[in-house]
Parts: C-alpha cells; structure tokens; sequence
C-alpha cells in the first residue's frame, strides 16, 4: 500500500513551485501556486465535463446532474481563488511581472480546451501553440469535437423530443446560434418535464459561473496592473472586458421572457 506522500507524488508537487526572480520575490510563490492550482481545476473541469457528455449519451439522467453540479462546485472554488491573488498589491506584483516576458494566462491550453467544450470555437487560438506540439493536438481535436451543448442536443433527441434537424447536424466548430424553434421546444420543456428542466437549469448555472470568472478575472487584473499591457504582448484587461457577457447557451438565456 502506498503511503499518504507517495499516492499524491507530495515530493515531486511540492518541488514545482519554483520562483524565476533573484532573491525570490516573496509574492511570486502565491501567484505560482494559485495558477497551479487553477490548472488543476481545470484538468478536473475537463474530466468531469467529457465525463457528462457520456452520460447524456446513455441518459443517465440523474448522474449527469450529479456530475454537473461537481462541475459548478469546482467552479465556484476557482471564482473564490481570485480572493487569494487579490491579496497582491499592485507593487508586489510589479516586483517579479517582468520576469515573466512572454507568459501569459492567454497561454493556458487547458482554460482554451474548456472554451472550445463549452462552444467558444476560434480556430485563431491554436496558433499560440506550435504545431506537432501535445497542446496543439488536444486543442485541433476539442476544436472538431462536439460540444456540451451538442451534446444535450443529442440527449433531447433521444429523449423523443423534435430537435431541428440542422441543429443536431450544425457545424460544431462554429459558435452556437439561438434558435426561435428550439427555444419553442424549451419552453415545452420547461412547463412539462421537471427533470430536464433541472438540467437546463444546471446549465444556465454553468454558463453565469463561467460569466462570473470572466468578470473576477478582468477586474483582479484590473485592480492589480491596470490599463498596462498584458504580458505576452496581450492587451490587458481591454481583451479581457471584450470576454465579458457572451453566453454559452444562447437558447437557455432567451427563453426567460417567454417563460
């Protein structure tokens, strides 16, 4: 049986935090670990979500609910991390930024895999990532992959109910489109079918939590640099704000007037 030290690798994790500023720069370990930590959410982001599209292809209901609401929980730990950079001072980042050059949290594959799973497609992000490399070949197929939502097409398919056919036949590489006779047959849903408007429901939580990382992302950079240029020759927190309020679930949002 492996010790509690072995099971986790506890050696080799905690031999990954390694500061790039001379002396180092006190501040520099938080932010390493916090990303870190954020890249392991999102590795368990990833896993949950290709976990659900298997289990709405089985319609498995009840577990596809338990699964999301594992995904919605990990999110909401990744939303209150923020509070941990946020401690950093403007001049305490300062102290250790330009050690960075050319990284940047825009070179987070992982976070990237997530957009394209949930439906944000640009083929134009892949080229951040040389060809042949292991992040480009996970992104190229995400890219072609169906998303959740494609996938929930399919699930409402099965499940009896008159998909429109150009819907579950779309081009999964382009943005998802709202479309008035779907949310027709939502709002069917909705006044009908109580268990699958929890997952709807579930879904609209998932799309305003990944809303509200968006937002406390912009504004903990805001808050920390400014209007400055991001690192990695990025815009800042102006690309960031253009992020901002683009649902993933069009259809989901739309239906509330009608409801």
């Amino acid at each position: 049986m492996p010790s509690y030290s072995d099971y986790l690798k506890l050696e080799e994790l905690l031999a990954l935090q390694q500061p790039i500023s001379e002396g180092p720069e006190h501040d520099e370990t938080v932010f390493i670990i916090v990303h870190q930590v954020f890249e392991l959410w999102f590795k368990e982001m990833l896993h949950e979500l290709d976990y659900l599209c298997t289990l709405l292809e089985r319609h498995d209901t009840p577990r596809a609910l338990h699964t999301l609401k594992r995904v919605l929980t990990v999110l909401k730990v990744l939303v209150a991390q923020i509070d941990v950079l946020e401690t950093m001072t403007p001049l305490e980042f300062l102290s250790f930024r330009d050690r960075l050059e050319s990284g940047s949290g825009l070179q987070s594959a992982q976070f990237r895999e997530l957009e394209f799973l949930l439906g944000f497609k640009q083929s134009s992000v892949m080229e951040r990532y040389p060809p042949g490399s292991v992040w480009r070949e996970r992104l190229e197929k995400r890219y072609h992959d169906p998303t959740v939502w494609d996938a929930f097409l399919r699930y409402l398919h099965r499940e009896g109910y008159a998909v429109p056919r150009e819907l579950l036949e779309r081009d999964v590489t382009r943005p998802v489109e709202p479309s008035a006779e779907l949310q027709r047959l939502l709002i069917q849903i909705y006044r009908t079918n109580p268990m699958v408007t929890q997952f709807c429901e579930r879904l609209v939580d998932l799309d305003e939590g990944l809303q509200e990382w968006r937002y406390r992302h912009v504004k903990m950079v805001e808050r920390t640099i400014g209007e400055k240029r991001g690192t990695g020759g990025t815009t800042g927190v102006r690309y960031l704000k253009s992020t901002l309020f683009k649902p993933a679930f069009p259809d989901l949002w739309a239906i509330r007037t009608e409801l």
